[in-house]
């Protein structure tokens, strides 16, 4: 990839990244795991030429298909509950790749990530923008992620960037021994939720984390 855009200039460059992290910890991220990923992740890459000069503001932004780039206050909050809460995190599930920023966070800094997402253009320019950054411990699948990716499972982790009406019965299955779900809940109200899997049996204890804003979870696959 070419370096500059890489790096970036102007209201890309690494100045307003250094920016972007005082502000993540002025929030109260705390994590410097997270906050250095953050730090020197190209996030105006992911977005559209014509809006890479907003990549660094803490706000979401379109991707196309009625999909949002997250705002990165999210993805580092997300990021910093699940390297807290899991124990070990050889395999991490995501559903809903998007453009594949959060895919790329994650990437970083766990062992293997396997992500889901229905809407195919979104997958194959985040499958390129893996490439492009080097990141090779990441597997896709094109499918609705409500379902996760059962024949890759057991997940240490799950990281959801959709949000559904209720949780998936289908990604508390896939969790290991010990695993940690976190994913927003909620239709016009939506409130983030850590759960966490008690050893290898089926009980499982929720928290209720802050209120949220995502994307809904649409079930199959398609354009929208």
């Amino acid at each position: 990839m070419n370096q500059n855009l890489m790096q970036g200039i102007g209201m890309t460059s690494q100045r307003t990244r250094e920016r972007l992290v005082e502000r993540l910890l002025d929030q109260g991220v705390s994590n410097w795991e997270v906050l250095d990923v953050m730090r020197n992740t190209p996030r105006h890459i992911f977005l559209d030429e014509a809006l890479s000069h907003r990549a660094y503001e803490d706000t979401a932004l379109p991707i196309g298909f009625g999909q949002t780039l997250s705002q990165p206050y999210i993805v580092a909050r997300m990021t910093e509950i699940l390297l807290g809460a899991a124990g070990k995190l050889d395999k991490v599930l995501e559903v809903g790749t998007g453009s594949g920023y959060q895919t790329c966070v994650l990437a970083q800094l766990v062992g293997q990530v396997y992500s889901v997402e229905r809407i195919k253009p979104l997958q194959e320019k985040a499958r390129k923008r893996m490439r492009d950054l080097g990141l090779r411990n990441v597997m896709f699948k094109h499918a609705d992620g409500g379902f996760g990716w059962p024949e890759k499972g057991p997940f240490n982790a799950i990281l959801s960037a959709a949000a559904p009406q209720r949780m998936p019965p289908e990604l508390l299955a896939q969790l290991a021994p010990d695993g940690v779900l976190v994913i927003p809940i909620g239709g016009e109200k939506q409130e983030l939720h850590l759960v966490m899997r008690e050893g290898d049996s089926d009980n499982f204890v929720t928290q209720i984390l802050e209120p949220v804003k995502f994307v809904p979870l649409k079930p199959g696959l398609g354009n929208a």
